[in-house]
């Protein structure tokens, strides 16, 4: 096991989600520290949210050309 320094309100929002999810503060850090890219991954990087954001079928992107022509752009 190792030990590191945190603040005490890092700690604080770390033991928060910990209690919301009925997990151990540690498991909250191995779960971050999992989304970190490592040596054995060095080109391992999270994904952004936004990424693929557009590609709905259901969403107003693939609508878009027929919205701004029924004057959805106007003000």
């Amino acid at each position: 096991m190792t030990q590191v320094e945190i603040t005490d309100e890092a700690y604080k929002r770390i033991a928060s989600a910990a209690d919301q999810r009925g997990v151990s503060a540690s498991t909250i850090i191995t779960g971050l520290a999992d989304q970190l890219p490592g040596p054995d991954r060095p080109n391992d990087r999270p994904v952004p949210a936004f990424v693929a954001a557009g590609a709905s079928e259901r969403g107003i992107v693939n609508r878009m050309n027929d919205l701004l022509a029924d004057g959805f752009s106007r003000t």
